[in-house]
Protein backbone atom coordinates (compact mmCIF):
# COMPACT_ATOMS: atom_id res chain seq x y z
CA UNK A 1 0.00 0.00 0.00
CA UNK A 2 1.39 3.63 -0.73
CA UNK A 3 1.95 6.06 2.06
CA UNK A 4 -1.20 7.69 3.72
CA UNK A 5 -1.33 10.39 1.56
CA UNK A 6 0.04 9.51 -1.43
CA UNK A 7 -3.51 9.32 -2.91
CA UNK A 8 -5.73 11.48 -1.73
CA UNK A 9 -8.96 10.29 -0.85
CA UNK A 10 -11.87 12.52 0.43
CA UNK A 11 -15.38 11.87 2.38
CA UNK A 12 -18.28 9.48 0.62
CA UNK A 13 -21.33 11.16 -0.18
CA UNK A 14 -23.25 9.02 2.91
CA UNK A 15 -20.44 10.65 5.02
CA UNK A 16 -20.85 13.94 3.39
CA UNK A 17 -24.89 14.50 4.48
CA UNK A 18 -23.99 12.98 7.85
CA UNK A 19 -21.14 15.84 8.56
CA UNK A 20 -24.19 18.34 6.86
CA UNK A 21 -26.67 17.14 9.03
CA UNK A 22 -24.11 17.62 12.52
CA UNK A 23 -23.32 21.33 10.97
CA UNK A 24 -27.42 22.02 10.77
CA UNK A 25 -28.08 20.28 13.72
CA UNK A 26 -25.81 21.84 16.29
CA UNK A 27 -26.25 25.61 14.72
CA UNK A 28 -29.87 24.73 15.63
CA UNK A 29 -28.86 23.51 18.70
CA UNK A 30 -27.29 26.56 19.67
CA UNK A 31 -29.82 29.34 18.32
CA UNK A 32 -32.36 27.57 21.02
CA UNK A 33 -30.70 29.28 23.39
CA UNK A 34 -31.64 33.14 22.14
CA UNK A 35 -33.61 35.20 24.16
CA UNK A 36 -36.34 37.60 23.21
CA UNK A 37 -36.75 40.93 24.41
CA UNK A 38 -33.63 42.83 26.36
CA UNK A 39 -30.31 40.98 27.98
CA UNK A 40 -28.02 41.81 30.54
CA UNK A 41 -24.72 41.00 30.27
CA UNK A 42 -24.64 38.78 32.90
CA UNK A 43 -27.15 37.28 30.73
CA UNK A 44 -25.33 36.99 27.73
CA UNK A 45 -21.57 36.82 29.13
CA UNK A 46 -22.15 34.49 32.36
CA UNK A 47 -25.14 32.63 31.25
CA UNK A 48 -26.80 34.37 34.71
CA UNK A 49 -24.47 32.31 36.49
CA UNK A 50 -27.20 29.45 36.44
CA UNK A 51 -25.07 26.38 34.89
CA UNK A 52 -24.47 23.17 36.55
CA UNK A 53 -20.57 22.59 37.52
CA UNK A 54 -20.35 19.49 34.86
CA UNK A 55 -21.71 21.07 32.25
CA UNK A 56 -19.54 23.71 32.86
CA UNK A 57 -16.28 21.03 33.60
CA UNK A 58 -17.11 19.57 30.27
CA UNK A 59 -17.02 23.06 28.42
CA UNK A 60 -13.84 23.52 29.88
CA UNK A 61 -12.04 20.27 28.17
CA UNK A 62 -13.85 21.28 25.15
CA UNK A 63 -12.39 24.43 25.06
CA UNK A 64 -8.90 23.47 25.62
CA UNK A 65 -9.20 20.35 22.95
CA UNK A 66 -10.04 22.02 19.70
CA UNK A 67 -9.30 20.57 16.64
CA UNK A 68 -5.36 21.14 17.01
CA UNK A 69 -5.47 18.55 20.01
CA UNK A 70 -7.93 15.56 18.14
CA UNK A 71 -5.32 15.66 14.95
CA UNK A 72 -2.26 16.74 16.19
CA UNK A 73 -1.65 14.90 19.77
CA UNK A 74 -2.22 11.24 17.95
CA UNK A 75 0.71 12.83 15.44
CA UNK A 76 2.93 13.04 18.91
CA UNK A 77 2.51 9.32 19.23
CA UNK A 78 3.02 8.71 15.58
CA UNK A 79 5.95 9.84 15.75
CA UNK A 80 7.54 9.74 19.26
CA UNK A 81 5.89 8.47 22.30
CA UNK A 82 3.09 9.29 25.34
CA UNK A 83 6.01 12.05 27.07
CA UNK A 84 3.18 14.73 26.25
CA UNK A 85 1.30 13.36 29.24
CA UNK A 86 4.03 14.78 31.70
CA UNK A 87 2.57 17.83 30.93
CA UNK A 88 -0.82 16.81 31.15
CA UNK A 89 0.62 15.97 34.76
CA UNK A 90 0.98 19.79 35.21
CA UNK A 91 -1.96 20.26 34.20
CA UNK A 92 -3.65 18.65 37.34
CA UNK A 93 -1.07 20.34 39.52
CA UNK A 94 -1.93 23.79 38.14
CA UNK A 95 -5.73 23.68 38.83
CA UNK A 96 -5.21 22.92 42.09
CA UNK A 97 -3.48 25.81 42.44
CA UNK A 98 -5.83 28.23 41.01
CA UNK A 99 -8.36 26.68 42.99
CA UNK A 100 -6.38 27.86 46.12
CA UNK A 101 -5.21 31.13 44.72
CA UNK A 102 -7.18 32.66 41.96
CA UNK A 103 -10.64 31.13 42.25
CA UNK A 104 -11.59 32.96 45.71
CA UNK A 105 -11.02 36.35 44.34
CA UNK A 106 -12.68 36.08 41.41
CA UNK A 107 -15.69 35.25 43.44
CA UNK A 108 -15.54 38.12 46.39
CA UNK A 109 -17.51 40.87 43.46
CA UNK A 110 -19.69 41.01 40.39
CA UNK A 111 -16.91 40.10 37.85
CA UNK A 112 -17.44 39.87 34.36
CA UNK A 113 -13.82 39.30 32.93
CA UNK A 114 -10.68 37.98 34.79
CA UNK A 115 -9.03 41.85 34.01
CA UNK A 116 -11.48 43.86 35.50
CA UNK A 117 -9.45 42.00 39.26
CA UNK A 118 -6.50 43.62 37.87
CA UNK A 119 -7.96 47.06 37.21
CA UNK A 120 -9.36 46.66 41.10
CA UNK A 121 -5.78 45.92 42.44
CA UNK A 122 -3.69 47.90 40.21
CA UNK A 123 -5.30 50.36 38.50
CA UNK A 124 -7.04 51.49 34.94
CA UNK A 125 -3.42 51.75 32.68
CA UNK A 126 -2.70 48.03 33.98
CA UNK A 127 -6.41 46.94 33.32
CA UNK A 128 -6.12 47.99 29.78
CA UNK A 129 -2.77 46.55 29.35
CA UNK A 130 -3.80 43.29 30.74
CA UNK A 131 -6.68 43.36 28.18
CA UNK A 132 -5.19 44.05 25.15
CA UNK A 133 -2.44 41.73 26.04
CA UNK A 134 -5.34 38.63 25.80
CA UNK A 135 -7.14 40.11 22.92
CA UNK A 136 -4.02 39.84 20.98
CA UNK A 137 -2.92 36.42 22.28
CA UNK A 138 -5.86 34.89 21.92
CA UNK A 139 -6.55 36.30 18.45
CA UNK A 140 -3.11 35.13 17.19
CA UNK A 141 -3.48 31.87 19.06
CA UNK A 142 -6.92 31.09 17.90
CA UNK A 143 -6.29 31.96 14.11
CA UNK A 144 -3.67 28.60 14.05
CA UNK A 145 -6.64 26.96 15.70
CA UNK A 146 -9.13 28.19 12.91
CA UNK A 147 -7.00 27.22 10.49
CA UNK A 148 -6.08 23.67 11.71
CA UNK A 149 -10.11 23.13 10.59
CA UNK A 150 -8.68 23.49 6.99
CA UNK A 151 -6.55 20.25 7.72
CA UNK A 152 -9.36 18.39 8.13
CA UNK A 153 -11.87 19.60 5.83
CA UNK A 154 -9.28 19.60 3.11
CA UNK A 155 -8.52 15.88 3.17
CA UNK A 156 -11.79 15.13 4.17
CA UNK A 157 -13.97 17.05 1.57
CA UNK A 158 -10.97 18.75 -0.91
CA UNK A 159 -12.18 22.06 -0.34
CA UNK A 160 -10.23 25.16 -0.10
CA UNK A 161 -8.96 26.92 3.27
CA UNK A 162 -10.98 29.79 2.22
CA UNK A 163 -14.89 28.16 1.70
CA UNK A 164 -13.81 25.31 4.45
CA UNK A 165 -13.21 28.25 7.21
CA UNK A 166 -15.66 30.62 6.15
CA UNK A 167 -18.53 28.13 6.06
CA UNK A 168 -17.58 26.73 9.80
CA UNK A 169 -17.09 30.31 11.39
CA UNK A 170 -20.23 31.57 9.84
CA UNK A 171 -22.27 28.74 11.41
CA UNK A 172 -20.33 29.23 14.95
CA UNK A 173 -20.65 33.37 14.61
CA UNK A 174 -24.55 32.53 14.43
CA UNK A 175 -25.52 30.36 17.81
CA UNK A 176 -22.26 32.46 19.04
CA UNK A 177 -24.54 35.52 17.90
CA UNK A 178 -28.00 34.52 19.04
CA UNK A 179 -26.93 32.97 22.39
CA UNK A 180 -24.12 33.91 24.25
CA UNK A 181 -22.64 31.93 27.05
CA UNK A 182 -25.54 29.52 27.27
CA UNK A 183 -25.34 28.46 23.57
CA UNK A 184 -21.61 27.88 23.83
CA UNK A 185 -21.63 25.76 27.28
CA UNK A 186 -24.25 23.42 25.87
CA UNK A 187 -22.96 23.13 22.66
CA UNK A 188 -19.80 22.65 24.17
CA UNK A 189 -21.21 19.59 26.43
CA UNK A 190 -23.37 18.14 23.10
CA UNK A 191 -19.90 18.72 20.46
CA UNK A 192 -17.61 17.16 23.52
CA UNK A 193 -19.86 14.17 24.01
CA UNK A 194 -19.60 13.45 20.18
CA UNK A 195 -15.78 14.09 19.67
CA UNK A 196 -14.97 11.90 22.47
CA UNK A 197 -17.73 9.06 21.17
CA UNK A 198 -15.79 9.09 17.54
CA UNK A 199 -12.45 8.89 18.89
CA UNK A 200 -13.27 5.59 20.81
CA UNK A 201 -14.67 4.55 17.43
CA UNK A 202 -11.69 5.73 16.27
CA UNK A 203 -9.38 3.33 18.71
CA UNK A 204 -11.59 0.27 18.15
CA UNK A 205 -10.93 0.69 14.27
CA UNK A 206 -7.59 1.03 14.28
CA UNK A 207 -7.37 -1.92 17.17
CA UNK A 208 -9.87 -4.18 14.59
CA UNK A 209 -6.94 -3.50 11.71
CA UNK A 210 -3.48 -4.22 13.80
CA UNK A 211 -2.83 -7.81 14.80
CA UNK A 212 -4.04 -9.06 18.10
CA UNK A 213 -6.36 -5.89 18.50
CA UNK A 214 -6.14 -4.29 21.80
CA UNK A 215 -3.21 -6.54 23.20
CA UNK A 216 -1.51 -6.44 19.89
CA UNK A 217 -1.56 -2.43 19.98
CA UNK A 218 -0.03 -2.53 23.30
CA UNK A 219 2.47 -5.18 23.03
CA UNK A 220 3.56 -3.26 19.62
CA UNK A 221 3.73 -0.03 21.17
CA UNK A 222 5.24 -1.23 24.00
CA UNK A 223 7.93 -2.49 21.86
CA UNK A 224 8.31 0.44 19.92
CA UNK A 225 8.80 2.76 22.95
CA UNK A 226 5.92 4.49 22.03
CA UNK A 227 3.85 4.39 25.98
CA UNK A 228 7.41 5.55 27.59
CA UNK A 229 5.47 8.49 29.97
CA UNK A 230 8.24 10.06 32.04
CA UNK A 231 11.85 11.35 30.88
CA UNK A 232 13.71 12.46 33.27
CA UNK A 233 16.09 15.54 32.22
CA UNK A 234 16.96 18.90 33.25
CA UNK A 235 17.98 19.70 29.98
CA UNK A 236 15.59 22.73 29.00
CA UNK A 237 16.44 22.12 25.40
CA UNK A 238 13.77 19.24 25.44
CA UNK A 239 9.95 19.95 24.81
CA UNK A 240 8.52 17.07 27.09
CA UNK A 241 10.89 16.42 30.34
CA UNK A 242 8.70 15.38 33.83
CA UNK A 243 10.41 18.79 35.58
CA UNK A 244 9.55 20.51 31.64
CA UNK A 245 5.98 18.77 32.22
CA UNK A 246 4.95 19.36 35.94
CA UNK A 247 6.50 22.83 36.42
CA UNK A 248 6.00 23.98 32.65
CA UNK A 249 2.56 22.62 32.50
CA UNK A 250 1.60 23.65 35.97
CA UNK A 251 2.70 27.54 35.06
CA UNK A 252 0.84 26.77 31.60
CA UNK A 253 -2.20 25.99 33.35
CA UNK A 254 -2.42 28.51 35.69
CA UNK A 255 -2.01 31.08 33.17
CA UNK A 256 -4.45 29.44 30.31
CA UNK A 257 -7.16 28.47 33.13
CA UNK A 258 -6.37 30.98 35.48
CA UNK A 259 -5.73 34.58 33.88
CA UNK A 260 -7.00 33.64 30.17
CA UNK A 261 -10.91 34.62 30.02
CA UNK A 262 -11.49 32.06 27.33
CA UNK A 263 -11.31 29.80 30.65
CA UNK A 264 -12.40 32.29 33.31
CA UNK A 265 -15.54 33.23 31.84
CA UNK A 266 -16.41 29.75 32.23
CA UNK A 267 -15.60 29.54 36.06
CA UNK A 268 -16.82 32.57 36.60
CA UNK A 269 -20.50 31.44 35.03
CA UNK A 270 -20.70 28.74 37.91
CA UNK A 271 -23.08 29.53 40.46
CA UNK A 272 -20.99 29.35 42.94
CA UNK A 273 -16.73 28.90 44.37
CA UNK A 274 -17.73 25.72 45.19
CA UNK A 275 -19.08 24.60 41.89
CA UNK A 276 -16.43 26.91 39.92
CA UNK A 277 -13.92 24.83 41.89
CA UNK A 278 -15.60 21.64 40.85
CA UNK A 279 -15.85 22.61 37.39
CA UNK A 280 -12.14 23.05 37.24
CA UNK A 281 -10.71 19.86 38.80
CA UNK A 282 -12.77 17.30 37.19
CA UNK A 283 -12.09 19.14 34.10
CA UNK A 284 -8.42 18.05 34.64
CA UNK A 285 -9.43 14.59 35.25
CA UNK A 286 -11.80 14.31 31.85
CA UNK A 287 -8.51 16.15 29.85
CA UNK A 288 -6.01 13.18 31.21
CA UNK A 289 -7.52 10.67 30.24
CA UNK A 290 -8.37 12.11 26.83
CA UNK A 291 -4.94 12.87 26.09
CA UNK A 292 -4.25 9.23 26.86
CA UNK A 293 -6.90 8.22 24.50
CA UNK A 294 -5.38 10.64 21.47
CA UNK A 295 -2.10 8.61 21.94
CA UNK A 296 -3.26 5.95 21.90
CA UNK A 297 -4.65 6.51 18.61
CA UNK A 298 -1.51 7.50 17.60
CA UNK A 299 0.40 4.98 18.66
CA UNK A 300 -1.75 2.68 17.03
CA UNK A 301 -1.66 4.25 13.80
CA UNK A 302 1.84 3.93 14.09
CA UNK A 303 1.83 -0.08 14.03
CA UNK A 304 -1.14 -0.09 11.71
CA UNK A 305 1.03 1.77 8.81
CA UNK A 306 4.02 0.64 9.53
CA UNK A 307 2.73 -3.33 9.24
CA UNK A 308 1.56 -2.16 5.80
CA UNK A 309 5.41 -0.93 5.35
CA UNK A 310 3.98 2.49 4.49
CA UNK A 311 6.50 5.62 5.12
CA UNK A 312 5.39 8.12 7.44
CA UNK A 313 4.20 10.84 4.88
CA UNK A 314 4.11 13.90 4.60
CA UNK A 315 3.36 15.47 8.17
CA UNK A 316 2.20 13.65 11.75
CA UNK A 317 -0.86 15.85 11.72
CA UNK A 318 -2.39 14.85 8.65
CA UNK A 319 -1.86 10.90 9.61
CA UNK A 320 -5.34 10.95 11.51
CA UNK A 321 -7.28 12.80 9.10
CA UNK A 322 -6.00 10.46 5.97
CA UNK A 323 -6.81 7.34 8.18
CA UNK A 324 -10.47 8.53 8.83
CA UNK A 325 -10.93 9.06 5.41
CA UNK A 326 -9.69 6.44 4.05
CA UNK A 327 -9.94 3.51 6.23
CA UNK A 328 -12.87 3.98 8.31
CA UNK A 329 -16.42 2.50 7.47
CA UNK A 330 -19.02 4.58 6.05
CA UNK A 331 -20.93 6.48 8.44
CA UNK A 332 -18.52 5.98 10.92
CA UNK A 333 -15.71 8.53 9.03
CA UNK A 334 -19.14 11.22 8.52
CA UNK A 335 -19.37 11.28 12.17
CA UNK A 336 -15.80 11.09 13.14
CA UNK A 337 -15.26 14.65 10.68
CA UNK A 338 -18.47 15.65 12.29
CA UNK A 339 -16.59 15.40 15.76
CA UNK A 340 -13.82 17.16 14.95
CA UNK A 341 -15.34 20.01 12.92
CA UNK A 342 -17.54 19.82 16.64
CA UNK A 343 -14.27 20.70 18.42
CA UNK A 344 -13.52 23.23 16.39
CA UNK A 345 -16.71 24.90 16.94
CA UNK A 346 -16.47 24.73 20.31
CA UNK A 347 -13.10 26.22 20.42
CA UNK A 348 -14.18 29.24 18.18
CA UNK A 349 -17.67 29.69 20.00
CA UNK A 350 -15.42 30.55 23.54
CA UNK A 351 -13.17 31.95 21.46
CA UNK A 352 -15.65 34.80 20.34
CA UNK A 353 -17.46 35.49 23.32
CA UNK A 354 -14.64 35.79 25.20
CA UNK A 355 -12.94 38.22 23.19
CA UNK A 356 -15.85 40.26 22.81
CA UNK A 357 -16.35 40.24 26.61
CA UNK A 358 -13.54 41.62 26.81
CA UNK A 359 -13.46 43.96 24.15
CA UNK A 360 -16.70 45.39 26.04
CA UNK A 361 -16.64 45.00 29.42
CA UNK A 362 -12.73 46.12 29.45
CA UNK A 363 -12.60 48.49 27.04
CA UNK A 364 -15.75 50.50 26.41
CA UNK A 365 -17.00 50.56 29.61
CA UNK A 366 -14.84 52.39 31.47
CA UNK A 367 -15.33 54.76 29.21
CA UNK A 368 -18.95 54.96 28.53
CA UNK A 369 -20.48 53.56 32.32
CA UNK A 370 -23.96 54.58 31.79
CA UNK A 371 -25.06 53.19 28.47
CA UNK A 372 -28.97 51.02 28.68
CA UNK A 373 -28.15 47.59 29.14
CA UNK A 374 -29.92 47.30 25.29
CA UNK A 375 -26.48 49.29 24.01
CA UNK A 376 -24.47 47.14 25.66
CA UNK A 377 -26.11 43.94 24.29
CA UNK A 378 -25.93 45.34 20.92
CA UNK A 379 -22.56 45.92 21.40
CA UNK A 380 -21.50 42.77 22.81
CA UNK A 381 -23.24 41.24 19.62
CA UNK A 382 -20.98 43.32 17.49
CA UNK A 383 -17.81 42.87 18.51
CA UNK A 384 -18.83 39.39 18.33
CA UNK A 385 -18.90 39.79 14.42
CA UNK A 386 -16.17 42.00 14.39
CA UNK A 387 -13.99 39.53 16.30
CA UNK A 388 -15.23 36.32 13.75
CA UNK A 389 -13.69 38.51 10.86
CA UNK A 390 -10.45 39.06 12.74
CA UNK A 391 -10.63 35.21 13.19
CA UNK A 392 -10.84 34.67 9.95
CA UNK A 393 -7.92 37.23 8.44
CA UNK A 394 -5.65 35.62 11.10
CA UNK A 395 -6.47 32.02 9.77
CA UNK A 396 -5.19 32.74 6.01
CA UNK A 397 -1.43 33.88 7.71
CA UNK A 398 -1.32 30.78 10.09
CA UNK A 399 0.12 28.17 7.44
CA UNK A 400 3.33 27.13 8.34
CA UNK A 401 5.24 23.67 9.16
CA UNK A 402 5.42 21.79 12.29
CA UNK A 403 2.33 20.20 14.80
CA UNK A 404 -0.31 22.78 15.02
CA UNK A 405 -1.03 21.83 18.25
CA UNK A 406 2.61 22.86 19.34
CA UNK A 407 2.68 26.10 17.19
CA UNK A 408 -0.81 26.98 18.67
CA UNK A 409 0.96 26.46 22.42
CA UNK A 410 3.95 28.30 22.01
CA UNK A 411 2.04 31.43 20.40
CA UNK A 412 0.11 31.56 23.67
CA UNK A 413 2.84 31.01 26.08
CA UNK A 414 4.67 33.82 24.60
CA UNK A 415 2.55 36.35 26.34
CA UNK A 416 0.99 34.03 28.96
CA UNK A 417 4.14 34.03 31.14
CA UNK A 418 4.14 38.21 31.41
CA UNK A 419 0.33 37.79 32.15
CA UNK A 420 0.49 34.94 35.28
CA UNK A 421 3.07 37.03 36.79
CA UNK A 422 1.15 40.16 36.85
CA UNK A 423 -1.62 38.23 38.37
CA UNK A 424 0.79 36.96 41.33
CA UNK A 425 2.29 40.12 41.56
CA UNK A 426 -1.10 41.16 42.61
CA UNK A 427 -1.65 38.30 44.56
CA UNK A 428 1.47 37.40 46.38
CA UNK A 429 2.68 41.12 46.91
CA UNK A 430 1.31 44.26 49.00
CA UNK A 431 3.97 46.04 47.71
CA UNK A 432 3.67 45.75 44.14
CA UNK A 433 2.63 48.92 42.21
CA UNK A 434 1.20 49.59 39.07
CA UNK A 435 3.90 51.36 37.39
CA UNK A 436 6.45 48.98 38.07
CA UNK A 437 4.19 45.92 37.60
CA UNK A 438 4.03 47.45 34.02
CA UNK A 439 7.89 46.95 33.97
CA UNK A 440 7.97 43.69 34.83
CA UNK A 441 5.02 42.88 32.05
CA UNK A 442 7.16 44.21 29.67
CA UNK A 443 10.22 42.75 30.45
CA UNK A 444 8.30 39.57 30.71
CA UNK A 445 6.88 40.08 27.23
CA UNK A 446 10.40 40.79 25.98
CA UNK A 447 11.77 37.84 26.91
CA UNK A 448 9.18 35.03 25.79
CA UNK A 449 9.38 37.11 22.51
CA UNK A 450 13.07 36.29 22.72
CA UNK A 451 12.81 32.84 23.22
CA UNK A 452 10.03 32.58 20.77
CA UNK A 453 12.74 34.22 17.18
CA UNK A 454 15.92 32.99 19.18
CA UNK A 455 17.19 30.33 16.53
CA UNK A 456 18.34 26.76 17.60
CA UNK A 457 21.46 28.38 19.36
CA UNK A 458 22.41 31.72 19.85
CA UNK A 459 25.69 32.58 19.38
CA UNK A 460 27.67 35.78 20.78
CA UNK A 461 30.62 37.39 22.89
CA UNK A 462 30.70 38.45 26.27
CA UNK A 463 33.83 39.69 28.05
CA UNK A 464 36.32 37.69 25.25
CA UNK A 465 34.44 34.51 25.86
CA UNK A 466 32.03 32.94 22.93
CA UNK A 467 28.56 31.57 25.09
CA UNK A 468 26.29 29.42 23.01
CA UNK A 469 23.25 30.12 24.55
CA UNK A 470 20.58 26.67 23.62
CA UNK A 471 17.06 26.90 22.11
CA UNK A 472 14.92 26.61 25.11
CA UNK A 473 11.74 24.49 24.64
CA UNK A 474 8.36 25.98 24.46
CA UNK A 475 7.14 23.91 27.96
CA UNK A 476 9.39 26.31 30.32
CA UNK A 477 8.17 29.37 28.41
CA UNK A 478 5.53 30.29 30.67
CA UNK A 479 7.17 30.24 33.78
CA UNK A 480 10.46 31.85 32.83
CA UNK A 481 8.03 34.49 31.66
CA UNK A 482 6.54 34.96 34.88
CA UNK A 483 9.24 34.67 36.90
CA UNK A 484 10.98 37.79 35.08
CA UNK A 485 7.72 39.97 35.57
CA UNK A 486 7.90 38.90 39.13
CA UNK A 487 10.88 39.81 39.58
CA UNK A 488 11.20 43.08 37.60
CA UNK A 489 8.01 44.00 38.71
CA UNK A 490 8.62 43.34 42.20
CA UNK A 491 11.96 45.39 41.68
CA UNK A 492 10.54 47.93 40.03
CA UNK A 493 8.10 48.45 42.29
CA UNK A 494 10.02 49.54 44.87
CA UNK A 495 12.85 51.74 42.91
CA UNK A 496 9.66 53.45 41.62
CA UNK A 497 6.84 53.47 43.80
CA UNK A 498 3.53 54.53 42.91
CA UNK A 499 2.46 57.83 44.45
CA UNK A 500 -0.50 55.83 46.33
CA UNK A 501 0.25 52.09 46.11
CA UNK A 502 -2.97 49.85 47.08
CA UNK A 503 -2.37 47.96 50.10
CA UNK A 504 -3.71 44.97 49.83
CA UNK A 505 -3.45 42.28 47.53
CA UNK A 506 -6.09 40.72 45.31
Amino acid sequence: MSAPLAHPMHLRPIDLVLVAVYLAGITLFGLHFRKSGERSLRSYFLADRNLPWWAISLSIVAAETSTLTIISVPGLAFTGDFGFLQLAMGYLLGRIVICILFLPRYFRGELVTAYQLIGQRFGPRLHRFTAALFLVMRAAAEGVRVFAVAIVVGVAIGTGDVASIAVLSALTLLYTFEGGMAAVIWTDVVQMFLYVGGSLVALATVCHKIPGGWSGLIAGASAAHKLTMLHFSWSVTETYTFQAGVLGGCFLTMASHGTDQLMVQRLLAAKSLRDSRLALLASGVVVFFQFTLFLLIGAGLFLYYRNLGSPLGPGADRIFPAFIVGEMPVGIAGLMVAAILAAAMSNLSAALNSLASTSVVDFYLPRYPDISELVRTRLSRLMTVIWAAVLFALAMFSRSGGHVVEIGLSIASVLWGAMLGVFLLGTLSRRAGERGTMFGMVAGVAVNLLLWVQPHTLSFTLGGHDLNLPKIAWTWWVLIGSLVTCVVGYTASLLFPDPAIRAEAL
